[in-house]
């Protein structure tokens, strides 16, 4: 039977591994490599054959264009003429000119946007092994959360599993908000596969997936082959 798959990719936690895993990059070079990584997923690992895709569906927020407040730098930053913001629009730009790719936008909680310390940066304060004198922009996260994307991926899962548009679902993400839908995708007949991209999963998440695949080498690893950049055939 021809294996038809649906690639779900939670869009910020691929852009925060892709980075890390791959380096920074363009816009346009960083949506080419999230096509080539997908298409890594559509090779059987049994005899080879190449699998259908269905569809890769993208999911993310647009970017903030909220001004907040430093308080290190005791100064207002506008989020909309920030480097970021063009880079993200530019990235969102490409991948809607990808063929096969749907992009799937929420909505940002920006009530609740500001800066927090970062993990490493508030140990050291703890410890004592640093003052707030010596923290630098760099120990400070931009926390603006997300809203309504995991409700669409849950949605999505669900409804591709029920009208049987596909028999193979592969979510790339790293949480475990996904059990109820991965359970009901099971439930319905569909191989659930996994790809955290090295990140880690709680129990909760594995004892509901059909199983657990990454495409690339783990990061640190002399792996010739983890830049992803393939040149995939026409979707």
């Amino acid at each position: 039977m021809e294996t038809v798959t649906a690639i779900l990719v939670d869009g910020g936690f691929y852009r925060k591994q892709a980075r890390k895993l791959f380096g920074e990059k363009p816009p346009k070079d960083r949506a080419d490599e999230l096509i080539s990584y997908c298409r890594r997923h559509l090779k059987s690992d049994f005899d080879g054959e190449e699998k259908r895709l269905y569809r890769i569906f993208y999911y993310d927020c647009p970017p903030s264009e909220k001004t907040i407040y430093n308080p290190l730098t005791q100064k207002s930053v506008n989020l909309k003429k920030s480097s970021q913001y063009s880079w993200t629009k530019d990235f969102f730009k490409e991948l809607s000119h990808q063929r096969k790719v749907a992009l799937r936008m929420g909505e940002l909680l920006e009530s609740k946007a500001g800066y927090s310390l970062s993990n490493s940066a508030l140990n050291k304060l703890l410890r004592k092994e640093i003052s707030v004198d010596d923290l630098t922009e760099n120990d400070l996260i931009m926390d603006i959360q997300q809203k309504g994307v995991d409700m669409k991926i849950g949605l999505d899962i669900a409804s591709l599993a029920y009208k049987k548009l596909v028999n193979q679902i592969i979510l790339i993400a790293g949480d475990s908000d996904f059990v109820p839908a991965a359970k009901h995708a099971r439930r319905e007949g569909i191989d659930f596969v996994l790809d955290p991209m090295w990140h880690t999963v709680k129990d909760s998440l594995m004892l509901h997936i059909d199983g657990k695949e990454t495409k690339t080498g783990k990061p640190g690893e002399n792996y010739k082959d983890k830049l992803c950049i393939l040149t995939p055939p026409e979707l």
